[in-house]
């Protein structure tokens, strides 16, 4: 179904991307705090990790080691990279029919 940008639309679309961008912050910090505590890591090789991981760049230079690390890696990665991908295809919706928006106000003033 096509985009359809009203108000209400707008504001859905406002509220969506508001709430994956907490989503997405708050899936970072859990994770963090996860591989702090199973792979005791310093907070910051924690976090890098978390962040390197669901933006898919994979470094090598940090894994998991155990069994529970490993495992909660790959449901980690799989709600993440499903939750950033959503988040980035939202963001980019709004940005484009904003554009069309523009150019179609252009066009007829």
């Amino acid at each position: 179904m096509p985009f359809v940008d009203t108000d209400s639309n707008h504001a859905i679309e406002e509220y969506a991307f508001k709430l994956l961008a907490l989503s997405a912050i708050l899936l970072v910090v859990s994770a963090t705090a996860v591989y702090r505590w199973l792979e005791d890591w310093s907070w910051v090789d924690s976090l890098y990790f978390s962040v390197v991981a669901i933006t898919t760049v994979g470094f090598g230079d940090l894994t998991p080691s155990t069994d529970a690390s490993k495992l909660f890696t790959v449901g980690y990665l799989v709600v993440g990279i499903s939750l950033f991908t959503t988040f980035l295809s939202l963001r980019f919706r709004y940005r484009a029919t904003k554009r069309a928006k523009r150019a179609k106000a252009r066009k007829q003033g």
